[in-house]
């Protein structure tokens, strides 16, 4: 058993929903967030910036001595991971890869779509991973931009979100996908509006619950799950405003965290 905490860092807000999925699946373990939202959106860097801030992120949560760490950024997986992974012994785990095993596994007539940010989209990265799993596999992407200002501004649903969504998605419809991957941890809270315009019997593949269950998997394969009574601890620390941050958290973890956000300087690591 191994009772230190699982690491995640996001460019922002969107790797709460993996928080959420800890809660649920994993209860027991204690959690270190760090969103970086004095940098934040990362997919409008440059790829030599993105893999300098996903460094320092790591490095940051290294020194809370946690036990795995996950990228809940699908632009810091997408661009960054594969080049830093190598120079460092602890599991980095990404957000891509398990939804799209998932994704292969559950698609019927090979037609999958993809959604994410824009740098996600354009590295080519998830594509390269469905083809890696099934190289039949027929891949559909779009890049999303205005999904992340929309979640975190809490416009969910309603009519602007339904007409946002409806032009996103109107390629995926017509090249007839039969699953979707939400190639980004913001995009699960759009899930309603989605479905909404696509249909209910249209597979849904949330990234940051995939990510989460593939932690799971291999903690236990490890033995390194908590032994921990109740519920885990978790504390969350962001690069500016704190307030902010607690008002936006409360749109995905549907609970007050003041008091338990504290601001750090990443420069620093």
């Amino acid at each position: 058993m191994d009772n230190r905490s699982i690491g995640i860092f996001d460019s922002g807000l969107g790797g709460l929903t993996s928080v959420c999925e800890i809660i649920k699946i994993l209860p027991n373990e204690n959690i270190v967030y760090f969103g970086d939202t004095g940098r934040v959106p990362y997919g409008s860097r440059s790829v030599e910036t993105i893999v300098k801030y996903v460094r320092q992120d790591i490095n940051f949560l290294q020194s809370f001595n946690v036990k795995i760490i996950i990228s809940a950024c699908g632009t810091a997986s997408s661009v960054a991971l594969p080049v830093v992974k190598k120079d460092y012994e602890i599991e980095l785990m990404s957000v891509l890869e398990p939804s799209f095993i998932k994704a292969s596994k559950v698609t019927i007539n090979k037609k999958i779509g993809i959604l994410g940010t824009e740098r996600t989209i354009k590295s080519g990265r998830c594509v390269e991973i469905l083809k890696n799993i099934d190289p039949e596999i027929v891949t559909v992407s779009k890049a999303c931009p205005m999904f992340v200002p929309l979640v975190e501004n809490g416009y969910v649903e309603g009519s602007v979100t339904s007409l946002i969504v409806e032009e996103y998605l109107n390629v995926l419809k017509q090249e007839i996908v039969d699953t979707i991957v939400l190639a980004c941890t913001h995009f699960p809270l759009l899930k309603r509006a989605i479905k909404n315009c696509v249909g209910s019997n249209m597979k849904l593949i949330d990234s940051g619950k995939c990510v989460v269950e593939h932690a799971k998997d291999f903690l236990k394969a490890n033995n390194m799950l908590s032994d921990n009574k109740g519920f885990g601890k978790i504390k969350y620390f962001v690069s500016d405003s704190c307030e902010s941050f607690i008002n936006s958290g409360k749109i995905f973890l549907k609970k007050d965290i003041s008091g338990c956000v504290d601001q750090i300087e990443i420069e620093k690591y």
